[in-house]
């Protein structure tokens, strides 16, 4: 029995058909696999397992025996050539989304997330237009906000190389939806949080980082006073309105958000997470120089397109995910840690 009963509305968009997730083994490309699998979807995954980006065998443990795996990468045309074939979907999260090494390195960015995504996208466009293209680009790509919430039509001011990087790639889909018939839709997604992501670096994903530090009972550091907002977006809620997009023939040459329209603090999501773990404790630290010039400020995703166009919307509470994420790690603590 399906556990997200909100996606048998979509079974008929799934059942049968034949779906690639790039990034397959990673936090979201997981939970999405699991979800589509029991819609009923012929599912194959693609991971090139790179070093602390948090693929992991392990995600895709309930269904295993369910999915291809194929261990490669974006960038290989021959790979790719093979595996879009009689795709009916193909949804591309793989990336290079660590923010520290794209200030370190800039070229694994720009090599992975621009010339991986105009490989894919060159090989849709040769040997499968009929394919549905599902990008998860990032907020980031908007910068600070210049108004909150921030719509799809606030100007783009990407701060870091990753962040320029995931913009250079939605216009790739744009570009080749527009100019070659490659439909695909851009989702840019907002601090998800939740099951299946890595927990080994706080390098990204800042809750399920706090979720780490309480476990283990262990400080965690909110800088400044804590009053920098975020919409922090539950792992499910994020692969459900990738489901629901998908399978809305409207959204195809779209950008919508996806985010969390009722927003928290940090302070808060501190004090969420350790009154749920009963453990760890948090205080405020100083902005360090480098961290408050990366700081973008407050985010809240305006997400009334994807509510009109697709019908979606959050369906889980702040405090609601943080329960399941913590029940996860705790019952799966030597995979992850």
């Amino acid at each position: 029995m399906n556990s997200y009963p909100e996606d048998e509305k979509y079974r008929d968009s799934f059942e049968g058909r034949s779906v690639l997730i790039t990034g397959g083994l990673g936090f979201i490309g997981s939970n999405l696999a699991i979800r589509l699998v029991d819609l009923g979807a012929r599912v194959s995954l693609l991971d090139a397992m790179l070093d602390e980006h948090g693929g992991n065998m392990f995600n895709i443990k309930p269904v295993q025996n369910q999915v291809d795996i194929n261990f490669s990468d974006v960038r290989d045309e021959g790979t790719l050539k093979y595996l879009i074939k009689n795709k009916d979907f193909i949804f591309h999260l793989a990336g290079q989304n660590d923010h520290v090494l794209s200030r370190r390195n800039p070229f694994p960015d720009i090599d992975i997330n621009i010339k991986g995504t105009a490989t894919l996208l060159e090989n849709c466009r040769k040997y499968n237009r009929d394919a549905r293209l599902i990008y998860s680009g990032t907020r980031g790509e908007y910068g600070a906000a210049i108004v909150l919430p921030v719509s799809e039509d606030q100007p783009l001011h990407p701060r870091g190389i990753y962040e320029l990087s995931s913009m250079a790639a939605q216009q790739l889909f744009q570009i080749y939806h527009d100019n070659d018939g490659v439909r695909s839709i851009t989702l840019r997604l907002t601090n998800i949080y939740g099951e299946r992501a890595q927990m080994r670096h706080n390098r990204f994903g800042v809750a399920n980082w706090f979720i780490r530090l309480a476990i283990d009972d262990e400080m965690i550091s909110v800088f400044g006073d804590g009053s920098i907002i975020r919409d922090f977006l539950y792992v499910q809620d994020a692969v459900g309105a990738m489901i629901a997009s998908a399978a809305t023939d409207s959204a195809y040459g779209k950008v919508l958000n996806v985010g969390n329209d009722q927003a928290s603090n940090f302070k808060e999501l501190a004090e969420t997470v350790t009154g749920i773990t009963g453990s760890g404790r948090w205080a405020f630290t100083p902005f360090s120089p480098e961290r408050a010039a990366q700081e973008p400020g407050d985010f809240i995703s305006d997400i009334s397109r994807i509510k009109k166009l697709v019908g979606w919307a959050p369906s889980y509470s702040l405090d609601q995910g943080l329960r399941k994420t913590v029940n996860y790690y705790r019952q799966n603590k030597e995979f992850y840690w």
